[in-house]
């Protein structure tokens, strides 16, 4: 499983789709976090939080992260060569989960620069250092979580075929079905609003900001995340078969 994640690694950063993750989110996040007027703008909030930051991250990460997963079994499959690496003496799930941890890594390594915000925040509070640190590790965890879920969508989809392009519309529909699809149906039968709710990302990720790690939602998290990892290794082995 090593190799492949290596793999994947060197072929990001070999080419400049690694780069371009980095920067894109980064940047895109600098501009609606400092720059442009509006809700996002940490300026003008007047609160010394990074509740703009994780309230705006799932949403660039719902295209970005598909961004990332949508050439690792359609590449493979319109170059002929996932025939050659499932015959490699590795098993489905080594495969899988070695392409699924280096996208997973790749985007970990976009977020550690935004970790600069937590200082630049607690060194603008009023007085200095007056920063819900609770909160704001509890969202990290809450986002780390929520990026393994996306990737795992997201390697799924692209063994659905060999056109990224249709692998990646078909991730962001999913990842906004899970994120937010079930806070809108919660929204139309309020009667029944917690129980669907409790199914969609958007709440237990709002749990976590809370500063508080629950095991419900921890499992909910690695449920999903194993459920489409189970999906692409069915996929696999019938396309082996």
């Amino acid at each position: 499983m090593k190799s492949i994640i290596l793999r994947e690694i060197k072929s990001f950063f070999g080419s400049p789709i690694g780069y371009l993750v980095i920067a894109i989110f980064l940047i895109s996040n600098g501009l609606f976090l400092w720059v442009f007027e509006g809700d996002y703008n940490i300026l003008n909030t007047g609160y010394a939080d990074l509740t703009p930051f994780f309230t705006l991250s799932p949403w660039i990460l719902i295209f970005l992260i598909p961004a990332v997963t949508m050439r690792s079994f359609s590449d493979e499959k319109k170059q002929g060569t996932l025939e050659l690496l499932l015959t490699k003496p590795l098993s489905v799930w080594e495969i899988v989960n070695g392409k699924f941890f280096g996208s997973f890594l790749l985007i970990i390594l976009a977020i550690i620069p935004t970790f600069i915000y937590v200082y630049v925040i607690s060194d603008l509070g009023d007085p200095e250092g007056n920063i819900d640190m609770g909160s704001t590790i509890g969202s990290y965890f809450g986002l780390l979580f929520l990026i393994a879920s996306y990737s795992a969508i997201g390697i799924f989809t692209s063994t659905l075929s060999e056109n990224q392009i249709v692998a990646f519309i078909i991730a962001v529909f999913l990842c906004f079905i899970f994120y937010f699809g079930f806070e809108g149906i919660a929204a139309l039968m309020p009667g029944q609003s917690n129980i669907i709710s409790a199914f969609g990302m958007q709440n237990h990720f709002k749990s976590m900001s809370r500063g508080v790690i629950d095991t419900r939602d921890i499992i909910y998290f690695l449920s999903v995340t194993v459920l489409f990892l189970s999906f692409t290794v069915y996929q696999l082995k019938s396309f082996k078969a």
